[in-house]
């Protein structure tokens, strides 16, 4: 009562942001399973578990086009695979069952030695945030590595420790802090507005502190 008495007594202060959960740490609410089983997404001892099967994800019941978002993650399995996509239409590619927008990288630590191709290992920065377009979406990344943009920094922890990604994302500009330092950034994304879908993709991973922050809107037009 007292919050809204401010609110209504000085207008401003109503649009001052704040964090809000999206995920409750009870149940599903306010989030819209696309393409997986129903078991694949579930709540444990106040986590998402999400059992990596089969691949596909689940979005946020709404959009979002400016924000910062936190999240806590943590793989089980050596090499597990998953990440969030920011600015996603949440529609599914034929083939590979995953939406198009900018993919937050979310890899265990061994995932490199277990994807040696040509007898040559992928860098350790695979596994640590990357960020890249997906689906069509194009970004410019900060620190390239093809078309996508690698860390500058490891400071991702192994299976069974937890994980903190922070993510600014604001008119096609993200930068990601891992474990408490900004270490990667894309900018000029393609698409600036969309819905947040967590991915499954073969191995179970946990997630906790799942909250967001709204930030005023700003180059996107009304009709996305």
């Amino acid at each position: 009562m007292k919050l809204l008495s401010l609110a209504l007594a000085f207008p401003l202060f109503a649009q001052v942001p704040v964090w809000r959960d999206l995920f409750n740490g009870t149940d599903l609410t306010g989030w819209v399973n696309v393409n997986t089983d129903p078991d694949t997404w579930s709540v444990k001892d106040g986590m998402l578990v999400c059992t990596g099967k089969p691949i596909g994800v689940m979005r946020t019941d709404k959009q979002y086009e400016n924000f910062l978002l936190h999240v806590e993650w943590m793989h089980l399995e050596p090499g597990g695979n998953s990440g969030v996509f920011v600015w996603s239409d949440a529609v599914p590619g034929e083939k590979n069952r995953l939406p198009n927008g900018v993919e937050v990288q979310m890899l265990e630590l061994d995932w490199p030695k277990l994807h040696i191709r040509d007898g040559v290992m992928p860098p350790l920065a695979y596994v640590h945030g990357e960020l890249f377009g997906v689906g069509g979406v194009t970004t410019t990344p900060d620190n390239p590595r093809g078309s996508r943009s690698m860390s500058v920094e490891n400071r991702c922890k192994g299976r069974g420790e937890w994980n903190t990604y922070d993510v600014v994302a604001v008119d096609g500009v993200i930068k990601l802090s891992v474990n408490g330092k900004f270490v990667n950034g894309i900018r000029a994304s393609t698409k600036k507005k969309g819905y947040l879908c967590m991915e499954s993709e073969g191995a179970p991973i946990h997630f906790r502190n799942i909250k967001i922050m709204e930030l005023p809107p700003g180059v996107t037009s009304p009709e996305p």
